[in-house]
């Protein structure tokens, strides 16, 4: 998933140049699915955010079945859902800086899955914590993994690179840095604090597996 960093600035690179690979011209797209995970060439996430959405209902219909089966206990029905649907819908966001307006996207959708289910006090009876704070915890714990690698391995080293040039005026798009920060000021920790791997989890992690 590292990779996909890369991808999005190879990708600007090559719009910005007209590259050919081995003589033939690259064909310019506005987007493309990389390890399933949609990458836009402009930078945002918005048709990812859509896809988990859509692959989080498809999960669940699948145990559509033991979700809203009135026999199966609150606390099994969160289990299925953490183990099925909540996977395919975090695959690949731990890599994305999403908005707040997105993560919102995504509790909705969550929430919807779950009261269908149960349909009472959702998270507290299925014992599921909220999305957003699953999110933050995969975010930082690929943050701290990429963290600890050597300082001239190529993921550390796009986490901290700077494109040329100015940023557009206007209110500038969150960068993942920026999210993460963001994410380490809420939780109360420092970067040099992920050196310690057991430490580290931890202190990120907010409670269901």
């Amino acid at each position: 998933i590292i990779i996909i960093i890369i991808i999005i600035i190879i990708i600007t690179i090559i719009i910005i140049v007209q590259s050919r690979l081995q003589g033939i011209e690259i064909k310019k797209v506005e987007d493309f699915k990389y390890l399933g995970s949609t990458v836009q060439s402009n930078g945002e996430c918005g048709k990812e955010v859509k896809k988990r959405v859509q692959a989080g209902w498809n999960g669940w219909r699948k145990v559509s079945g033991v979700m809203c089966d009135k026999r199966v206990s609150a606390r099994m029905k969160g289990k299925v859902y953490k183990t099925v649907v909540r996977p395919a819908m975090l695959y690949g966001l731990e890599t994305v800086a999403l908005r707040k307006r997105q993560e919102a996207e995504l509790e909705v959708a969550e929430t919807k899955m779950l009261r269908f289910s149960l349909n009472e006090y959702i998270r507290g009876t299925a014992h599921v914590r909220c999305f957003g704070d699953k999110v933050r915890e995969a975010r930082l714990r690929w943050f701290g993994h990429v963290q600890r690698r050597d300082s001239e391995h190529i993921g550390r080293r796009m986490l901290r690179l700077e494109l040329p040039g100015r940023r557009p005026r206007g209110r500038p798009k969150r960068r993942f840095m920026d999210v993460v920060k963001e994410d380490m000021k809420l939780v109360g920790v420092r970067e040099e604090e992920a050196e310690d791997r057991v430490r580290w989890r931890q202190v990120i992690r907010c409670g269901d597996p």
